[in-house]
């Protein structure tokens, strides 16, 4: 499979890990869109929510809990947002579901 995200999570290629369990990887997100931008992604492929089956409802939950855990670890006290973008009009442009923790900065509403 060539997807850039199943190469990280697997090493192909390298990224700044932030948290890692058995189900989920979490990393810097190479263009930030705020002081702290991670990226959290299932270690198994599921190319988006869209995609995604009642079987994949802990996966989708694993997600969450490591961003709490890594805003948690980031002393994200202020607050912070997550973002799943889900298709090409919606901004996603890996399509390996992927959930974006944004902090660090005060985020204005609405978005994008």
């Amino acid at each position: 499979m060539d997807c850039l995200f199943c190469k990280i999570v697997s090493g192909q290629i390298p990224a700044k890990k932030v948290y890692e369990d058995s189900a989920v990887f979490a990393f810097h997100d190479v263009d930030p869109q705020a002081p702290t931008h991670v990226l959290i992604v299932p270690k198994q492929h599921l190319a988006g929510l869209k995609e995604a089956q009642p079987q994949d409802a802990e996966i989708i939950g694993r997600l969450n809990l490591a961003a709490a855990e890594v805003a948690r670890q980031s002393n994200l006290t202020g607050g912070y947002r997550t973002v799943l973008n889900v298709g090409p009009d919606a901004g996603q442009s890996v399509f390996h579901m992927h959930l974006h923790l944004l902090g660090g900065r005060k985020l204005d509403w609405p978005p994008g």
